[in-house]
C-alpha cells in the first residue's frame, strides 16, 4: 500500500495534489463533478479587498501547449468570500483550505490576510505577490526582493496561520526573492505564477487579448517551473508548493523530486474538470512502478 500523504507546516494532506488558484473557483463549483474530499487541499480563487469585475474581454487566448489568461482577479471581495463562499465549500469539503490573497498595496494585503487568518475555514494563506504595485509604477511586488520582503513582513505581523508567498517567474533571480520572503517570516513558498506573454491576431493585426498581455500557463511552462522549484529548494529551508503546467502523475513526481512538498494543478482543470482526481488515481500505480512506498520520500530527492 503506497502512502501518498504529505505535510505542509504540520497540516496533513492525504495526497500532494491541490487545484491551483484561479482554475477551480471557490471549490464548491466542482462538487457536482466529483467528491472534493479526494483532493489533498483546495486553493481558492484569488481574493482582493473589494469586489472586482476583472479585465475586459477577450481575456483568454490559446497558445501551443498552453493558454494565456488576463482575467484580472475577478472576485466578489474578501467579505463575500469569508461569509458566503467558504461556508458553502465547508458543507462539501473537510480537507485543508488555502486562501489566495492578492492586493495592490501593502495595506490591502494586510487587511485581507488578517481577515483570512481569522476565518475558522482557512488553514493556509497563499499571498500572491505577482500583483502590480500601484505605489511603485505598476511593477509586480514579487519582482523586487525588497518589496517581497516588505509584504511578507507585513502580513506575518497579522497572521498566526502559515503563510506561503506565491512568486512570479518574471524575474532574473527567483532564489533572491525566495530568500527575502524566508528572512521576513514566510512559512513556505508557492511557485510559479504565470509567465508574461501575448498573442496577435494576424487578420486584424491587433493583440488577441483586450489587456494586450496575459499570463501563459499549461504544459509549455512546466520545464521553467521545474527549474525554479529546483533553485528555490536549494536557496531556502521552507516547504514549497510547486505549480506550472502540471498535467499528469509523472509531473507531480518530477516536481517533488525537484523539491516541492505539494503540487498545484492549474490549466489542466480548465481543459478537464476531472484532471485532479485522475492525477491522484494515477499516483499509487506510478509510485509502485518506481519502487516508492511513501511519496514524501521524493521531496527534493533529485538533489541527493
Amino acid at each position: 500500500m503506497v502512502d501518498t500523504s504529505v505535510k505542509l507546516c504540520d497540516i496533513q494532506l492525504k495526497n500532494p495534489v491541490i487545484p491551483a488558484s484561479g482554475t477551480f473557483g471557490f471549490g464548491h463549483e466542482f462538487a457536482h463533478w466529483y467528491d472534493l474530499n479526494v483532493l489533498g487541499a483546495i486553493c481558492l480563487k484569488g481574493t482582493t479587498k473589494d469586489p472586482r469585475f476583472g479585465n475586459e474581454t477577450p481575456r483568454i487566448a490559446e497558445a501551443p501547449a498552453g493558454m494565456l489568461n488576463a482575467v484580472g482577479l475577478q472576485n466578489p471581495g474578501i467579505e463575500a468570500v469569508l461569509e458566503t463562499e467558504l461556508p458553502a465549500l465547508r458543507k462539501l469539503y473537510s480537507g485543508p483550505v488555502i486562501a489566495n490573497i492578492s492586493g495592490f498595496s501593502k495595506e490591502e494585503y494586510v487587511f485581507c490576510c488578517e481577515k483570512a487568518d481569522q476565518s475558522p475555514h482557512v488553514d493556509i494563506i497563499e499571498v500572491n505577490i505577482s500583483c502590480p504595485n500601484v505605489q511603485s509604477g505598476g511593477m509586480s511586488f514579487g519582482a523586487s526582493a525588497k518589496d517581497a520582503g516588505e509584504i511578507t513582513k507585513a502580513v506575518r505581523a497579522v497572521c498566526k496561520k502559515p503563510i506561503f508567498m506565491k512568486l512570479t517567474p518574471n524575474v532574473t533571480d527567483i532564489a533572491e526573492i525566495a530568500r527575502a520572503c524566508e528572512a521576513n517570516g514566510a512559512d513556505g513558498i508557492s511557485l510559479i505564477n504565470t509567465l508574461l506573454a501575448m498573442r496577435i491576431d494576424i487578420k486584424n493585426r491587433k493583440p488577441v487579448l483586450a489587456n494586450t498581455t496575459g499570463g501563459l500557463s499549461g504544459p509549455a511552462v512546466f520545464p521553467v517551473a521545474l527549474r525554479m522549484v529546483w533553485q528555490v529548494y536549494k536557496a531556502v529551508k521552507l516547504p514549497i508548493i510547486g505549480m506550472g503546467g502540471v498535467s499528469c502523475p509523472e509531473d507531480v513526481v518530477e516536481m517533488m523530486l525537484a523539491g516541492a512538498t505539494a503540487v498545484q494543478v492549474g490549466a489542466s482543470n480548465l481543459q478537464n474538470p476531472f484532471a485532479c482526481p485522475e492525477i491522484i488515481d494515477g499516483l499509487p500505480p506510478l509510485l509502485e512502478r518506481l519502487g516508492v512506498s511513501r511519496i514524501a520520500e521524493l521531496i527534493g530527492a533529485a538533489h541527493y
